[in-house]
């Protein structure tokens, strides 16, 4: 009876994921980031990340290629933990917003949010590391503001290009 059991488990899983695809719904890798991104961060940046012109800027290519080497890292950390304000161009559109800072959320929800912008909404190629809540906790000991994480985002620029 047993095996009958997980069996049956197991169609029923399969059946749900395979829906999930007819209906063109994607499953999320990050779950837990998904749901803090709904929450908090889609109401700017979209449902999709897909941004919203004039007011939040994409999030599906550059976080994926900050993630990708160590300062860009450091300033996806930055971004959530202090935000962001002033003028920043992404993909030839121009932004002038402040983005909040979540400090509040612990550091563990905070790389769940980022691995699932970066993987989910960035499609990061899968050889790149997803962030740890480490890397959030040695970034909230450099205390910024929103202005000094946008100089910070440059120097990441001109690393990476864009």
């Amino acid at each position: 009876m047993r095996g009958r059991n997980a069996a049956a488990g197991c169609a029923v899983a399969a059946w749900a994921a395979l829906s999930s695809c007819i209906a063109g719904e994607a499953v999320a890798q990050y779950a837990d980031g998904a749901a803090t991104f709904a929450a908090n961060c889609a109401v700017c940046h979209g449902a999709a990340g897909a941004g919203q012109s004039a007011l939040a800027p994409p999030l599906t290519s550059y976080p994926a290629r900050y993630a990708a080497q160590g300062e860009g890292r450091r300033q996806l950390a930055l971004t959530v933990l202090y935000g962001m304000f002033g003028a920043i161009s992404v993909d030839q559109q121009k932004y002038n917003f402040k983005m909040p800072d979540f400090s509040r959320f612990d550091d563990r929800a905070l790389a769940a949010v980022l691995n699932f912008v970066v993987f989910d909404l960035g499609h990061a190629p899968s050889a790149t590391q997803p962030l740890g809540a480490a890397e959030i906790a040695s970034e909230r000991e450099h205390r910024l503001d929103g202005a000094a994480v946008r100089e910070h985002r440059a120097l990441v620029l001109g690393i990476i290009g864009g």
